[in-house]
């Protein structure tokens, strides 16, 4: 497997845990937050992101976190593997208003440059509502992949962890579920 897709809500831990999978299999990391946010927080074009994400999902080797509704079915089409992390609400909740304060005034490492951590009102709203918005349309295209790709929905940190340890990871990928 060389082409793996990293979805969730967000603070469901997705960047950290392509930052593992990366450490772990060799391949690239391709953080889409970072490509589509331009300093000041302005978004990119949606013709100019439709280009970005097809040219990012041709690429022969990656780890692709983020959603992004409106390109996830390239990035699907492209991905041998795809991981959901469906954390509970409560969990990413915490998780957003935890990496507010751990990033005050600076932009992460999985940020466009210029795009300090910031937590509105909008953005709360925005993870609050992605369980009844976005999980089930994420879930339904899930399931219609399920006999082509491989799929991972890992609900607990425990799950994440667990998974991480008993797949066999090899350069270039994993070779197991």
């Amino acid at each position: 497997m060389e082409r793996i897709l990293i979805l969730g809500s967000p603070g469901a831990g997705k960047s950290t845990l392509a930052k593992e999978l990366s450490a772990r299999s060799g391949l690239p990391v391709v953080h889409l937050d970072a490509h589509y946010w331009k300093p000041g927080w302005v978004a990119t074009e949606p013709e100019a992101w439709r280009r970005d994400v097809e040219a990012l999902a041709a690429q022969s080797r990656w780890i692709i976190d983020g959603n992004y509704s409106g390109t996830m079915d390239q990035r699907l089409m492209r991905a041998d593997a795809v991981v959901l992390l469906d954390l509970p609400r409560w969990r990413c909740m915490y998780r957003i208003v935890l990496r507010r304060f751990l990033y005050r005034r600076k932009t992460r490492p999985d940020m466009g440059a210029g795009c300090p951590e910031k937590l509105d009102l909008e953005f709360v709203r925005w993870v609050w509502r992605y369980p009844q918005r976005s999980r089930g349309r994420t879930l339904t295209k899930l399931e219609a992949l399920k006999r082509e790709k491989t799929i991972v929905i890992l609900r607990t940190p425990r799950q994440v962890e667990t998974w991480l340890n008993q797949t066999t990871w090899a350069q270039g990928g994993y070779t197991g579920r």
